[in-house]
């Protein structure tokens, strides 16, 4: 079984769980584990509220940017990438990188700074990087799934 599909979405808080019921409306057609899925779904969470808060401008003097979201079932696994248009990861100069290791870990009262962090703690495998020519972060991450006992949509 493979399923994706793809959104683009406005820089706007509302679109969060726009995307968030999607994938977790997919993933319960699917069959998925309901713990595998709500772990996906607070990384997809995480990473695209980076992109509405982070995900800079069109380009074109528009406050309102857009921001991509991909997810792609493939047999045992989903990989879910998120892309904006801002300035990207300034202190990565490497295209991509893997695992993320934050220099510093945000205070125990700090409102921001640990959606990477909770990725990664997600996921099963993390990459982020910058998007090469206009800029903008990209973030992508997968994981192993499991699925429930005669979930519809998996082939026996």
């Amino acid at each position: 079984m493979s399923i994706w599909w793809s959104l683009h979405l406005r820089r706007e808080a509302a679109s969060v769980p726009l995307a968030r019921r999607l994938l977790l409306g997919t993933m319960e057609t699917a069959g998925v584990d309901p713990d595998i899925s709500y772990e996906l779904s607070v990384a997809l969470t995480e990473a695209c509220a980076n992109a509405v808060e982070h995900g800079g401008d069109d380009g074109r003097g528009g406050a309102t940017a857009a921001y991509r979201v991909t997810a792609y079932l493939d047999g045992e696994r989903c990989r879910i990438e998120v892309t904006d248009a801002g300035p990207g990861f300034a202190h990565d100069s490497a295209p991509v990188r893997t695992p993320v290791r934050p220099a510093r870990l945000p205070h125990a009262d700090a409102e921001h700074g640990r959606g990477l962090c909770l990725i990664e703690q997600l996921t099963d495998h993390v990459q982020i990087g910058n998007k090469p020519g206009r800029g903008g972060a990209v973030v992508s991450f997968d994981k192993i799934l499991k699925w429930k006992k005669d979930s519809p949509l998996v082939a026996v």
